[in-house]
């Protein structure tokens, strides 16, 4: 695989999959670790595994099916993809981000993102939503921008603004589902690294004094992108495991896993609130 994604890759995976859907998607879901679930809920789903799409990054970990489910959620036409991948796994940012190329040549202008996250905010507790109301791109701040490359000038511009990344009457949308399903959230701010080892205490900290409040390795180039494809952003963080900031207790997979069964849910109830607004 080449380092960029040309036109002509975007385009041969939207032909595949428009070969076998015939609704025309304004929502694409991009979900998380262990919250692959919402999916089975699509109805009227026309489902595709991903590897048999052209040139399409196949996720090789575990809480990630690696499916699209394009169909209906709340009566709203949606483009599920059940699985991401990550640039840990070994793929160019271009590739890890070619699902929302894609989700914007298909029509969708609208973005719901999800991901498994580690608190930093002591008073996080897994179990719980936060909506992403910013987010700090320190994989991109290392160089590995998802723009980086010959600029897409279908979608967007060379310098795009990111003054406003999760939209925020969105934001709102989902505020207001939440308080309907009396389901408790946070607010805050998600911070991107590369993965796939977990943050050590002193990271944590770090983390803590440049205003994060929850850890991933997903989403923000995806959101980026988005953006840059002007695309409406909505963001939401499962909080999986809490803040280890003094090193007193071990982080694994299968304890995100894990929280992704208390997460579902809750997250379900959050998005089918938010898309009866839209």
């Amino acid at each position: 695989m080449g380092e960029f994604i040309t036109m002509r890759d975007i385009d041969q995976a939207v032909d595949a999959i428009r070969a076998r859907i015939d609704i025309v998607p304004e929502v694409g879901l991009i979900l998380g670790t262990g919250l692959g679930e919402l999916a089975e809920s699509v109805e009227n789903a026309a489902i595709i595994p991903t590897p048999q799409l052209p040139r399409w990054p196949i996720s090789t970990v575990e809480g990630h099916k690696g499916r699209l489910v394009i169909g209906e959620l709340e009566g709203v036409k949606v483009l599920v993809l059940q699985g991401r991948t990550h640039y840990y796994e070994g793929y160019g940012m271009g590739h890890v981000t070619m699902p929302v190329r894609v989700m914007q040549r298909l029509g969708c202008d609208k973005l719901v993102v999800t991901n498994a996250a580690g608190a930093i905010n002591p008073d996080y507790v897994p179990g719980d939503l936060m909506v992403i109301n910013d987010h700090l791109n320190l994989i991109g701040m290392g160089g590995a921008n998802p723009l980086k490359g010959p600029n897409l000038e279908e979608f967007g511009p060379r310098f795009p603004d990111m003054s406003q990344p999760y939209d925020r009457q969105f934001l709102k949308l989902a505020q207001q589902a939440c308080e309907e399903a009396g389901i408790k959230y946070q607010e805050g701010v998600y911070v991107s690294l590369a993965g796939p080892s977990f943050e050590s205490p002193a990271e944590l900290r770090f983390l803590l004094g440049i205003g994060a409040d929850a850890v991933g390795m997903s989403t923000v180039p995806e959101v980026i992108v988005a953006r840059h494809g002007g695309m409406r952003v909505l963001g939401i963080s499962g909080i999986s495991n809490k803040a280890n900031l003094d090193g007193s207790t071990l982080t694994t997979h299968e304890e995100v896993l894990e929280a992704g069964k208390v997460l579902v849910p809750k997250l379900t109830a959050l998005i089918r609130g938010f898309l009866t607004k839209l």
